[in-house]
């Protein structure tokens, strides 16, 4: 063996050494390079997945407006209190409540001119239930049809109306636990064109051994809409460039399915105070809509021999962009002399922030 062997195999080895150390130095830049690019993909996929919130993907967004003045002063957390005839929106459940024939009218002046109208009958059956029935109506008064052609108006006139007609039943199964549904059909109408659905609501209420009442319902399952009518009709010529074809084709605008606004309540409520003349109660709501991110209602409730009340909340807490807010309101329910009706009438304000306030006011009979 020559004498410079060794020193060549030690150089040789070195060399090596060198070339792996180089390879494993690049394969690891390459694998940084790979999982800081990668690692940031994933995060903004993730980050996209949490934000993305469905806003304005739904119908009939009128099935979402706090139908009466009790529950919106609340802040719309109704979902586990005791409840009235109005109770076929925020939990059917809570319709087992009504031991008597008992009616509510709703009247609000809704944003942007916009008229909202509720009409609700409840009555109760001895050892079967509680039935109910309401129609709800949101219309926009007529306006000018103007185009780019006509910008002072056609002479015709548009306007736009959503309709809900409601039918409900509610059951209590033991002296803690009672349920309820309804069944319920849809109609939104925008001049000549209308689309319409069927669609359930089911509510459960529990009553714990503490006197901590729990609800939940789920509102507004059902199919999709489609706008459809002879506003979507028109006539095109298929071909024109050239002559002697068939220059008027009667075709049809092609509109999209939407689905219907669906929402998941659950609530929780309870008395802070009771005696024969105050109570205190409080609500809770926890949502879950397929069409925004979810949010929490808080309220409460003074009642005062329950015939004065007092009432405030907060809608929407913890939801980025919401516009109504801050709730309060009123209520008187005087009892008729010499007879068992009472006379319900009850004031509700919600600020909408920069679309200012809306107020209900509704008046309701117990027989």
């Amino acid at each position: 063996m020559p004498e410079n062997w060794g020193k060549r195999l030690v150089v040789l080895v070195s060399l090596n050494n060198e070339k792996v150390k180089k390879k494993m130095k690049s394969t690891i830049k390459i694998q940084l390079l790979c999982l800081l690019v990668f690692g940031n993909f994933g995060w903004s996929q993730l980050d996209n997945v949490q934000t993305i919130t469905k806003t304005g993907t739904t119908a009939a967004q009128f099935l979402k407006i706090g139908v009466d003045p009790r529950g919106s002063s609340m802040g719309n957390a109704f979902t586990a209190m005791p409840g009235d005839v109005s109770s076929m929106f925020w939990n059917p459940a809570g319709l087992t409540a009504v031991k008597r024939i008992e009616s509510m009218f709703v009247e609000s002046d809704w944003l942007a001119g916009v008229s909202y109208n509720y009409l609700a009958l409840a009555l109760p059956i001895r050892s079967i239930g509680v039935l109910g029935m309401s129609i709800t109506n949101l219309s926009v008064p007529e306006e000018i049809v103007r185009t780019v052609t006509d910008p002072e108006g056609t002479g015709e006139y548009w306007d736009a109306q959503d309709l809900a007609i409601n039918l409900a039943f509610a059951r209590t199964l033991t002296d803690r636990f009672s349920i309820g549904a309804n069944i319920k059909y849809i109609q939104q109408n925008i001049w000549h064109a209308t689309a319409d659905a069927f669609a359930v609501d089911i509510g459960a209420l529990f009553i714990t051994p503490w006197g901590v009442r729990l609800g939940a319902s789920l509102a507004n399952y059902g199919n999709y809409m489609r706008l459809s009518g002879r506003d979507q009709k028109l006539s095109v010529d298929p071909d024109p460039q050239n002559q002697g074809n068939v220059e008027f084709v009667n075709a049809m605008y092609e509109t999209d399915y939407f689905p219907l606004p669906l929402m998941f309540r659950v609530g929780l409520s309870g008395e802070i105070i009771k005696t024969n003349a105050l109570r205190l109660s409080f609500g809770v709501d926890a949502l879950h809509p397929n069409d925004n991110s979810e949010a929490v209602n808080a309220g409460f409730e003074m009642a005062m021999g329950e015939t004065i009340f007092l009432r405030g909340g907060h809608a929407n807490l913890f939801r980025e962009g919401a516009e109504e807010g801050f709730t309060l309101g009123g209520g008187i329910h005087y009892r008729l002399k010499s007879s068992p009706t009472i006379i319900k009438i009850d004031y509700s304000y919600s600020d909408f922030s920069r679309l200012e306030g809306v107020q209900r006011i509704s008046m309701g009979i117990k027989f």
